[in-house]
């Protein structure tokens, strides 16, 4: 089921500048019994791609109501928010257009994600590699043919997800999740100022980490520093944490701070 601008439909106008171009930005966001779970910081994010984009923002307390309607009441399910520019234009120029689209849809849990959290994940590594664009680097835009293009390599490959790298062969994030890892006492994370999608759920596990007095440096790494890794795990908002137990033919060990974090954000 699918609201545009608060109406129940399944369709939008073929004029919308997201199906034309692509134009604007979403969020994913985990619901518990139908209660939206870290939406400050979901408005965050949105807020920041939205003003970088130059959309004028919604008024968030009419969409908090939309998504509250919207919410499956299930132990856990997941919400999608997407706003594009509005409808109309001609070519890229958005001049005369200024009434944003706010499509919002529901869906259940993912029933492997169970699987994942408890067992852990196996990667691939993506041949494709992705492209700098820091003007719009950490910002989850509509546009995203590089990561349809990378999830089609691993679908093809037979994994459920792969680590993709930029073409400076840096680590950069895996096709649906960002990623972290432990080495010698100190936590990792690739930065994401020149390719990848800054999450939630990241943004959470970074708070987390450092108020546990641990480092953590967010950078540029090669592959081979996330295989010496002495255990790694990914984030999303839907799939929380999850832990990471092979990258191509490289295993590794769940681990005790993995569990602990892990833990943290799903009980």
């Amino acid at each position: 089921m699918f609201w545009v601008n608060g109406k129940p439909t399944n369709s939008i106008p073929v004029t919308d500048r997201s199906f034309q171009y692509g134009d604007g930005c979403f969020t994913t966001m985990l619901t518990r019994k139908g209660e939206i779970q870290h939406w400050s910081l979901h408005v965050e994010r949105m807020e920041a791609c939205l003003t970088q984009l130059e959309i004028s923002s919604p008024n968030w307390e009419s969409v908090l109501t939309m998504l509250e309607q919207a919410a499956l009441p299930d132990e856990k399910a997941g919400l999608k928010l997407h706003i594009s520019r509005g409808d109309g234009g001609r070519g890229y120029s958005p001049a005369l257009v200024d009434s944003p689209n706010i499509t919002v849809g529901q869906f259940s849990f993912p029933n492997h994600y169970e699987t994942i959290q408890s067992q852990g994940i196996e990667l691939g590594v993506c041949e494709k590699r992705l492209g700098h664009s820091p003007m719009l680097a950490g910002h989850k835009h509509n546009n995203r043919l590089e990561q349809i293009l990378l999830k089609s390599e691993m679908d093809k490959n037979g994994f459920l997800d792969g680590l993709t790298l930029d073409i400076e062969d840096n680590v950069v994030e895996t096709t649906m999740a960002n990623i972290f890892w432990k080495k010698n006492k100190k936590w990792y994370t690739p930065a994401l100022d020149k390719a990848g999608v800054s999450g939630v759920m990241r943004k959470l596990v970074l708070s987390k980490l450092s108020s546990k007095g641990l480092e953590v440096e967010s950078g540029q790494f090669k592959l081979h520093q996330a295989l010496e890794a002495e255990e790694l795990f990914i984030t999303n908002s839907i799939l929380t944490v999850a832990p990471v137990t092979k990258i191509g033919n490289q295993c590794f060990q769940i681990g005790q701070m993995t569990r602990s974090i892990q833990e943290y954000f799903t009980s």
